[in-house]
């Protein structure tokens, strides 16, 4: 029977097996070793894990023949993996360009799962995505946190307050969730995106589309907004001020896969907001979409709230987990058939995500 392990993440804290997974693995003659104490962040009871052998580090990675773990591990682990074993990881190897030699030089196969492709048959694999739809509730959560009103008209007997305006700027999946939770608490809700094609979807969801002409459209960017002109950015930017100089929140999520995210909110754009309202950067990892934001940091610029976060899934850490060992389920029941790894060099989903 092949062993499958699971090591904890030392920055990403997810619990990448969650228990309602452990039959279906059984159920595919996979034997489950777990790293000691990787349930406890995601607040998910030991004794639910009859059946997984809890052990030291090293023993999962030595013992393993699919080995997973969300971040990439030392030197002196990866040359103790075996030799004919899978190890999956997210790697992002579009923006660490050295990831992909360095994987190359050990004998075992490589696979990174944020290079699924963001298809209709890999979405259940597709991890970006399951987080991106957590990253963008929670965006607009946090940011009616930091708001100093309602989001909701509220007519009361001391008077009306009028609903609170939401722009949100890009229609991914992040934003299209944030749209939708936007909208169930009673916002009004406005949203950008270079793809004319997300129209329907924003405008099904009970939000205003707001188109700026000319936008460069790529429908194979799988997902992710792709490079405009000069001229475009410029008018985009025009747009965008205008716009937010009348919302109350904005959260943006549009960016560019290996470059830098767009600068979409300028410094004088910030300037010109409303004090007290409240800016949710979920690309800030790759430099922000807001010419000020601070990854990592909640800062006040002018009297707006300023939060850079794209891991923003991570404070909803339970669903995460679950959703992400959904994924990583759904990758592995491809690879493994009859009982033994089966690496099936015709298989888009496999052959792209393959270092």
């Amino acid at each position: 029977m092949l062993n499958i392990g699971f090591l904890k993440g030392k920055v990403d804290l997810k619990c990448p097996i969650s228990p309602d997974l452990i039959k279906k693995y059984q159920s595919i003659s996979l034997n489950i070793l777990a790293e000691k104490g990787i349930n406890e962040a995601a607040f998910f009871a030991t004794g639910r894990y009859e059946g997984v052998e809890m052990v030291d580090r090293m023993e999962v990675v030595k013992k393993s023949d699919i080995l997973f773990c969300s971040e990439n591990i030392s030197n002196e682990e990866l040359s103790n993996i075996k030799e004919t074993a899978h190890f999956i990881s997210l790697l992002e190897p579009y923006n660490n360009k050295e990831v992909e030699g360095q994987m190359q030089a050990y004998p075992f196969k490589t696979f990174s799962m944020d290079m699924i492709p963001r298809t209709s048959l890999a979405q259940s694999m597709d991890v970006l995505s399951s987080m991106a739809s957590v990253a963008g509730y929670k965006a607009v959560l946090k940011a009616a946190d930091l708001l100093p009103r309602y989001l909701p008209m509220m007519i009361t007997a001391a008077g009306s307050i009028k609903p609170s305006k939401v722009l949100v700027i890009g229609a991914g999946v992040a934003g299209l969730q944030a749209i939708a939770t936007a909208r169930r608490l009673g916002a009004m809700v406005e949203a950008f995106d270079v793809r004319s094609a997300s129209k329907e979807e924003v405008e099904s969801l009970g939000a205003k589309f707001v188109e700026v002409e000319g936008a460069a459209d790529d429908k194979g960017a799988g997902g992710y907004a792709v490079q405009q002109s000069e001229d475009f950015l410029k008018r985009q930017q025009a747009e965008v001020q205008k716009r937010a100089s009348n919302a109350d929140i904005i959260i943006t999520t549009a960016q560019l896969r290996g470059r830098p995210a767009p600068k979409l909110i300028l410094k004088e754009t910030v300037n010109n907001m409303k004090p007290g309202s409240v800016i949710i950067d979920l690309a800030s990892s790759t430099g922000g979409n807001c010419e000020v934001t601070e990854d990592q940091k909640t800062i006040q610029v002018n009297g707006v709230t300023i939060v850079g976060n794209s891991a923003l899934a991570n404070e909803m850490i339970q669903d995460a987990s679950n959703l992400l060992s959904n994924n990583i389920f759904n990758f592995v029941n491809i690879m493994v058939k009859d009982g033994a790894l089966h690496y099936d060099s015709e298989n888009e989903i496999l052959v792209k995500s393959k270092l």
